[in-house]
């Protein structure tokens, strides 16, 4: 956890974090000393929100419309050797934090943290179940329908339920200088989180959406010791990750008209389990040719057991047993890797990296016979998979300086990838690079980068293709034969007698699929940025920005089971344009800083028959946000500033699969009504900040 070494200024009324105006120049080490006593500084608001927003709250707390109170700060002391820091900040909100970190150099430091995080997907959504521990369940007097619109008692029975969630983290830890040049630490950390969120099930040929609640916790722990000496340093560790779900499996009611015996059905949720991996890392400075040796290397096991829930609990489905009662899951990696960099001139650098990483999937292979929803017995038996793979990473770059302006960089990646029980069990990526930088002055810097890839595969194994179920024309697009080219060009200028500087960026990718019958055939990315500043005073000062991005692509499809019949295009066109000011110490009292951006963004696809036949155009996908936000400081006196606050947003969607699409829209789904983003508000603040501490006496 990451604490400043002295106090700095908090914007008290930031109700948003973005919002806070923090001075990082001059900031000190993380673990350095400072002078005996105490400084701190507290900050107290208010903030009014004008509507519900799920979006707008989404990691911020600010979720509904209503007036906040909030609390940040920061503090610092120091007495005979010792010291401690603390921070706070939005202790009011459901994004909150605190910290507390204190120790004496050189000798141990220990520290404390907790802070939650509100994660806000959806305020419009309903449903007709209720919860009752890990149970949906109907109404009393729901009456069950073959489809959406015949369930007589829906519209009566929908409640409102948002969708989402909170994390809460805590963590502790500490380190302890146990000799000279060794050191031990560890450190402990759980996540919480519970809420809802949405999921599907299925009966075969009906489906819902249901409100799956959420109440899980991960406890990790890394402790190791420490070795340096002069040039070399060492690490042996280890970690432990362990994940709980309180609710194993969940079962709901079935709204609809059901089968015999399928008035409930029930599903596994994530299940319980446990990774441990131990760990030797190092590196070593040598002065010859100013050469750096750094390396890793680690163990690790992953192992599940949960209990497997039964087949179905439709007690009129003859079904056979379980072939076992748990999964006895268990997977080992390995993992290697060495960076080594030297510089055997002047005017050269080079470096070298390898990477291994091993995953070995030992879980046990059994026969399951095949239950569809809870319906019926297919009477047909399949094996679970045990995926494996084994990934090799070779990397090679280099630096020269050709004259005292220009500097040449190059460099080569080539990844070998084999896999168990997947279409490509051998695959290759090669790929190059280079790039030229021309820097004739302090006021000019641009540099072109370009390259290629080629990604290899032994063969597209078609009979693994079929026994899962596919097309064996279909190519997956990770697993395909690709050809990558790109270019990138980066420039920054500045004017020699004028504050002012700008730098704009363009990128431009292609990936090409041209093995593939079936799947994605081409891609294509196009970026653009530009930016613009003017200081135009020692106390204000001005920006500009903008820029654009699309990305295209093409598929080919079957809908008989077949060779291509249809093609799609999609173009994806994103756009932003920002700009503001800002201005300190208007009469040696204000400030003063506004900021606005707009950014828009949208999505066509487009459906052609491969023959006669007319296209399809689906309906265009659309996102629109304006954003602006004034912030104003008055300094009373040294100890006490006052801040007032402001911040309008509007952002707005379309989404052809969200809009028009009640709960009972769909005959077969029934889902939970969710909107489209469409909002408006103002969240205005107002508050005060006061310092002080024994070096303000």
């Amino acid at each position: 956890m990451k604490t400043l070494s002295r106090a700095v200024t908090i914007a008290l009324l930031a109700p948003v974090s973005a919002w806070a105006q923090v001075d990082t120049s001059g900031w000190e080490c993380e673990y350095c000393p400072f002078e005996e006593g105490y400084q701190a500084e507290m900050a107290v608001g208010v903030t009014q929100v004008s509507d519900d927003a799920a979006r707008f709250g989404n990691g911020t707390g600010y979720d509904e419309e209503g007036t906040y109170a909030n609390v940040d700060g920061e503090g610092r002391y120091a007495k005979d050797g010792l010291q401690m820091r603390w921070y706070a900040e939005d202790l009011g909100l459901d994004s909150r934090t605190l910290s507390i970190e204190g120790g004496k150099q050189g000798k141990f430091d220990l520290n404390l943290a907790y802070s939650e995080l509100p994660y806000r997907l959806f305020d419009s959504t309903s449903t007709v179940f209720s919860q009752s521990g890990n149970a949906l369940l109907l109404p009393t007097d729901w009456a069950p329908g073959p489809v959406t619109s015949a369930m007589t008692q829906l519209d009566s029975s929908l409640v409102s339920r948002n969708i989402g969630t909170d994390r809460q983290i805590l963590e502790f830890g500490g380190r302890f200088m146990a000799a000279e040049n060794f050191s031990l630490f560890a450190d402990y950390r759980r996540q919480e989180r519970d809420g809802v969120k949405a999921t599907s099930a299925s009966f075969y040929t009906t489906a819902a959406y249901l409100p799956r609640p959420i109440d899980d916790y991960t406890d990790e722990v890394d402790a190791g010791v420490s070795y340096a000496s002069g040039a070399f340093n060492m690490t042996l560790a280890y970690y432990g990750s362990y994940y709980g779900n309180r609710p194993s499996s969940l079962t709901w009611d079935n709204p609809y008209t059901a089968f015999p015996g399928a008035e409930r059905g029930q599903m596994a949720l994530e299940p319980d389990n446990k990774y441990h991996q131990v760990s030797l890392s190092g590196g070593y400075f040598a002065d010859a040719m100013d050469t750096t040796i750094v390396f890793s290397a680690a163990l690790g096991e992953g192992e599940q057991n949960q209990p497997l829930l039964p087949y179905t609990i439709n007690s009129t489905i003859a079904s056979s047993a379980l072939p076992v009662s748990a999964l006895d899951g268990k997977v080992d990696t390995n993992n290697f890797a060495l960076t080594i960099t030297s510089r055997p001139f002047d005017k050269a650098r080079v470096k070298f990296s390898y990477r291994s990483d091993e995953r070995d999937n030992q879980t046990p292979v059994s026969a399951w016979s095949g239950v569809i929803t809870d319906i019926g017995n297919t009477g047909e038996v399949e094996n679970n998979v045990p995926y494996s793979f084994d990934r090799q990473r070779l990397s090679l770059s280099a630096s020269y300086r050709l004259w005292e302006t220009v500097k040449l960089f190059a460099g080569y990646d080539r990844t070998e990838l084999d896999r168990d029980y997947q279409e490509v069990a051998e695959q290759t990526e090669d790929n190059g690079w280079g790039k030229l930088q021309w820097r004739p002055n302090a006021h000019i810097d641009i540099a072109v980068r370009g390259g290629a890839g080629k990604r290899e595969i032994d063969r597209y194994n078609e009979d693994v293709a079929i026994s899962l179920g596919q097309n064996p024309l279909l190519r997956k697009y990770h697993l395909a034969y690709r050809y990558r080219s790109f270019g990138e060009l980066n420039a920054s200028f500045s004017l020699p007698k004028a504050p002012i500087s700008a730098g704009i960026t363009y990128l431009y990718a292609d990936d090409e699929y041209t093995k593939s019958l079936l799947g994605l055939k081409e891609s294509r990315d196009t970026r653009f940025s530009a930016d613009l500043s003017w200081a135009v005073a020692d106390n204000a000062s001005v920006y500009i920005t903008g820029g654009s991005q699309m990305i295209e692509a093409n598929q080919f499809g079957s809908e008989q089971f077949s060779w291509a019949d249809w093609r799609a295009n999609h173009e994806d066109a994103f756009s932003h344009i920002g700009g503001g000011f800002r201005i300190l110490s208007i009469g040696e009292k204000i400030d003063l800083e506004l900021d606005f951006t707009h950014s828009d963004g949208e999505t066509d696809i487009s459906l052609f028959p491969f023959g006669p036949g007319s296209g399809d155009i689906l309906p265009q996908l659309e996102s629109s946000m304006d954003s602006l936000s004034l912030d104003l400081g008055y300094t009373v006196n040294d100890k006490m500033e006052l801040n007032f606050v402001a911040r309008y947003e509007q952002f707005e969607t379309r989404d052809w699969a969200l809009d028009g699409v009640l709960v009972d829209t769909l005959p077969s789904l029934l889902t939970m009504g969710a909107m489209s983003y469409d909002y408006d508000l103002w969240a205005i603040g107002v508050g005060f900040r006061y310092r002080l501490g024994e070096d303000d006496e």
